[in-house]
Order: C-alpha cells, then structure tokens, then sequence
C-alpha cells in the first residue's frame, strides 16, 4: 500500500516552510516524520539505495506526537520544535540507536548518555531521526578507503551521479540525506574537510565551525585539536538556525570555555541579502596543479562566482598569497591524537562491547576480516605501536607549527596583509590550513559542472567569525538561488 501525503509535502522544505505550515493546520510534526521516512525507504534504501541513513530512531514518530501536542497545549520552544535532524554515527545518543563510527565492532555499542549538542536539540524541541553513514572512523581506518564507506553501513553513492561519482566524506551520509530530503537538517563532524568535502560535492550548505564552538563531548574522537561538530542544510538560513541551537559552553569540553560571551544562540541575525556590498573578500586560486586538472575545478563557473560577488557591491581582491598554504603539512598531529583519543574512548566502553583498545580493535577486524577490511586497515596498524602520552617531540613540534602557519602564517596573516573580511576558496581546497587553525568556514553550492556534478566554494575566516561568514555567504546564495535538487530515479 502506498501511503499518500497531502500537497503540502515536496522537495526542498525549510523550516520556516514547516513552521508555517504547521502553524496553519496543514501539516503536524508526525506527519513530516512520515513523511522523510517514506523517501528514506522509496530511495535510500529501495531503488537506487543511496544509503545515507545507517539507523532510524525507533521513538522519531512518538517524540514528534508529544510535539505536537506540546505545541497546542504549551506552545513553541522555537524554530527547531519538531523538526526532524539526522545525526553523523560517531554522535553518542541515549536511546535505542548505535553509535559505532561505522566499525563492526561498535554495531552494539549504546550509549548512556546523549552528547552535548545532543541534549541542546532536544532541548530545542527538534526531533533525532536517525543516524547516518559516514566513512569509517572518520576516514582513520585505511588510506585505500573510498569516502563514504564504512564496513557496518556500506557505500553512500552521491546521488547527482552514477555510483563512482564522488561522495565526500567522512560526513558523507549526513550530507547526502540532506541532498536528497530524506531529512530537514542534519549534523555531520570535521577533522579536516569532513564536512566541507561532502558539502560541495552534494550542493549542500556546511558550516564547520570554530573549534570550540559546540561541544566535542559525546562524540567519538578523531582528534583533541581540529575535530568539530556542525550543520548540514539546503539553505544557509536553515544552516544558521541549526548552528544556533548546537552551541554552548560545556563543562566537560575545555575548548568551549573561550566561546563563553562569543557564541551565539541565534546566528540569523546576520542573514543580510546585501551582505556582499562593501565586503572586501580575497580570492585564492594558488591551488596546486594537480587540483586545478582534478576534475573537481571548474574555472567558468568560479569566474562566475567573482563576477557575482562584484556586481554585488563586493571588493574583490584576486590572487591573494597565503605564505603556509602549500607547505608539507605534517601528520603527526592526527596520527598521534587519534591514537590517544581513540584509545581513551574505547578503553571506557561497557564490558559487552568486545574491544577496549585499538589492538584489539585490530584483531578484531582481522577476526571478520570478509567484512571489516575490504580496505585494509593500515592507519590504524600504523599508529598501534605509537606512545599514547602526548610528549613525542614528533607531535609537540608538528601541533606547534601546525598552529603558527596555519594561523599566524597563514589565515589571520591574509586578512590582515589584504584587510579582508573573509578568504574564498575554489571547492574546499582551504580545508586543511582552516583545520589546522581550528578556524571556521562555510561550503555552499556555486552551479554545476556540465557532467552536472555540483560545484561550490567555501567562505573562510579567523576565529569565531560565523557571523560575518553566514552574512556573506546568505547573501551570495540569494544573489545566485544555485541549488537544484537531485533527480532520484
């Protein structure tokens, strides 16, 4: 049987879109959960199986009943109040979902408690609908590992192009359920390119913020330095809402304490259709060659885009130099603090859970090996043997240099050297010196290619500069309206 939905329910719905309509009486939150679930089933995992959506919360339909009623008899706690959001796989939820970062080995593991940002949506009233896929331990599993992959969940596929068409990761699933509707919002995490990389390749809007902006606690670690949490929308409105409602300081996350008095719990304030004009923006296109013939690049299309930013009133200053961005960037970061992360977090598992470390974690994948290794998993063979104290001069030494020449040699050098507002980058090329920098940074869709793969660039700048960067960003993406949605056939 094949259930119908009233002429309310289309593609592309925003939360002000659902506000309203539910507000009138056309819609309620239940019927909108209903209404994701049925694509999720017709095309994620019927038809084309795209394969976005790892776990569905058993509880989604009732919690959005008990919205709605709160709704009628107490009123609304604000825009996310039944609002379906999908969560990355590595976000810890206190419920009858998994999180597992995609591995076999965490397919049982429940969490007891929710993670900070998880308890501010539901504080917020916004209904968690499920989990998504997401490459393997955030893509700390094997350097052979296609984005996208995990051995529990299997392969997202982008759904602008056939199966090989190149998804983005590691927040690949959050991304692509967005892309596709199979949810309002989503939230997806960074270590570097995480959420920018699957952004730009589904034409979606990621904000990765400031690290220190939402709280880390609760998720599964690939790093102390540069991992983040953040959203995922169709519109850089919806993103803004989002954002809002994740942030705040927490007292188990060190990093958020300088966010205090920062941080804000409404980021559309700074939606300004005539945000471009007056802005002073540099643009970067010192890429390597290898990115410019990478089939990711599309020049007409980034010419467009600085042709739009000046008939918008925007000061553009082209060909701006960034001294760091083309230097060797050492792994001893990532490779070290995942090491100790990881570990510290496996090692506090329930006893059910058959590995407490990553040796065994190791055997474990060796013990399914059918399953859990059809791409190796030589990063974490690599770093088993390492010290898991943090005092390698390796480490020390890379964190020290990540942090001078991505920051003061690097984004925070730029703006000052050009007095900009905000970096432009073609794609999302800019995702490791911002990452290293711990900086923030805005994906958002710039047209398609003529294979129609999409295209986008990424808004960078200094720390805890969402604002200016939502600002510029909501006016380029109302100065342009780019977003097509995907046929999914």
């Amino acid at each position: 049987m094949k259930i119908k939905f009233n002429n309310f329910f289309r593609e592309e719905l925003t939360i002000n879109d659902i506000q309203a309509a539910i507000e009138n009486g056309e819609v309620t939150s239940k019927e909108l959960v209903m209404y994701y679930l049925s694509r999720i089933a017709k095309y994620d995992q019927d038809g084309r199986k795209i394969n976005s959506v790892l776990e569905i919360n058993p509880d989604a339909i009732f919690i959005a009943e008990a919205l709605d009623y709160e709704r009628k008899t107490r009123g609304v706690r604000g825009p996310l109040h039944g609002i379906p959001v999908l969560l990355k796989d590595n976000i810890e939820t206190n419920d009858s979902m998994h999180t597992s970062a995609g591995t076999l080995a965490l397919e049982n593991h429940l969490s007891t408690h929710d993670a900070f940002l998880v308890e501010k949506l539901r504080v917020s009233g916004a209904i968690i609908l499920g989990k998504t896929n997401m490459t393997e331990l955030a893509n700390g599993m094997s350097t052979k590992m296609w984005a996208g992959y995990s051995s529990r969940g299997g392969q997202v596929l982008n759904p602008y192009g056939d199966d090989d068409l190149f998804v983005g990761g590691s927040s690949s699933g959050s991304a692509v359920a967005v892309a596709a509707n199979f949810t309002a919002l989503s939230v997806g995490t960074e270590t570097d390119a995480s959420i920018l990389s699957p952004a730009i390749q589904n034409s979606v809007v990621g904000i990765k913020p400031t690290v220190g902006l939402i709280s880390r606690t609760g998720i599964i670690p690939f790093t102390y330095s540069q991992d983040t949490a953040g959203p995922f929308a169709r519109t850089v409105t919806d993103a803004a809402i989002l954002l809002g409602a994740l942030t705040g300081v927490d007292k188990f996350d060190p990093a958020t304490y300088k966010s205090e008095g920062i941080s804000k719990q409404d980021y559309t304030v700074f939606l300004d259709s005539q945000g471009l004009k007056g802005a002073r923006i540099g643009i970067y296109n010192q890429a390597s060659e290898d990115y410019y013939h990478s089939g990711e690049y599309d020049e007409k299309l980034f010419e467009q885009v600085i042709q739009t930013l000046s008939h918008e009133g925007t000061e553009v200053v082209d060909n701006i130099e960034i001294p760091s961005f083309n230097r060797d960037w050492s792994w001893g970061v990532p490779i070290y603090e995942l090491k100790h992360s990881l570990g510290n977090y496996l090692s506090q598992l329930p006893y059910y859970i058959p590995i407490h470390s990553d040796t065994e974690l190791i055997q474990f994948n060796k013990q399914h090996e059918k399953k859990a290794l059809k791409y190796g998993q030589n990063m974490l063979e690599y770093r088993e043997n390492l010290p898991n104290t943090l005092r390698n001069p390796e480490y020390l030494n890379a964190k020290l240099e990540d942090l001078y020449f991505s920051q003061d040699m690097g984004i925070d050098f730029t703006l000052k050297k050009y007095d900009l507002d905000a970096i432009i980058f073609p794609s999302y090329i800019g995702s490791t010196i911002c990452a290293k920098a711990g900086y923030p940074s805005i994906a958002v869709s710039a047209g398609y290619m003529e294979s129609g793969r999409p295209f986008g660039i990424t808004f960078a700048g200094t720390a805890f500069s969402e604002g200016v960067l939502i600002k510029l960003a909501y006016a380029f993406e109302q100065a342009t309206k780019h977003r097509k949605c995907p046929k999914l056939i």
